[in-house]
């Protein structure tokens, strides 16, 4: 069975953006009347024909849509603290995206190797993975926040809202693990630390705005694979 092979168009123009239209037309060599398969980020694939082809362009007409269930219940959201090293946190990105989630969001912690990252290169790797995991929807970039301004803004000290907040760290105290504490449904929010984990008075800030201690087991985890964990542990509670 021939592999179906995803284009991706958000505003369905009906002319596919030009990086799009010259893998069609260049690389795979197709023309007027051929069938293109067309996802537009936000929960739907459609079948299309195409009706001109050139160097540059390639013009098609929608010949049917199919909206997609989403895969988990509750709504996925990361935010971490990015990697000193740009291929780790790019790795996380596109796996993270192959295995399922929404959003993400980066933090510029106290002890953090990197206090600033390029999120048009990681939408790119987010559409690639979404892509080629024939996924139905786009995850969300934020810009990086503080760590203070984020637990301000997603934060909630009253509980009383349809989000579970936590965070990792690996500092002594009781802390329940992920996987038993993500309820299917429940919209969830995570946060990682950098190498050096969040500082004491992060996480006491974090606290305060309702973000609930957790752990993700015995094993030291480097940021990206404990990051790569929570998103696989969300997924699984919520499919």
């Amino acid at each position: 069975m021939k592999e179906v092979r995803y284009f991706y168009d958000p505003d369905l123009s009906g002319s596919l953006p030009e990086e799009e239209a010259k893998h069609v037309v260049r690389v795979l060599r197709m023309k007027e009347g051929d069938i293109i398969n067309l996802m537009d980020g936000r929960g739907s694939f459609h079948e299309a024909e195409i009706t001109t082809a050139s160097n540059h362009r390639c013009l098609y007409r929608i010949l049917s849509s199919c909206e997609q269930t989403r895969p988990w219940a509750g709504k996925i959201h990361l935010a971490v603290a990015p990697t000193k090293l740009n291929d780790r946190i790019e790795w996380l990105a596109e796996k993270a995206t192959e295995i399922g989630w929404d959003r993400v969001s980066f933090l510029n912690c106290q002890f953090s190797e990197r206090r600033n990252i390029k999120t048009e290169r990681i939408e790119k790797i987010l559409v690639s993975a979404t892509k080629q995991s024939h996924k139905a929807w786009i995850p969300q970039v934020d810009e990086m926040l503080s760590f203070k301004d984020f637990v301000k803004e997603f934060g909630n000290s009253s509980g009383n809202d349809d989000t579970d907040r936590f965070i990792c760290h690996c500092y002594e105290g009781e802390k329940l693990h992920l996987k038993d504490v993500v309820k299917k449904g429940r919209n969830c929010i995570v946060m990682i630390g950098p190498e050096g984990d969040f500082s004491v008075e992060e996480v006491a800030l974090a606290e305060q705005y309702g973000f609930k201690p957790v752990t993700l087991g015995t094993s030291r985890l480097r940021t990206e694979t404990a990051a790569l964990v929570a998103v696989h542990l969300m997924q699984l509670e919520q499919a």
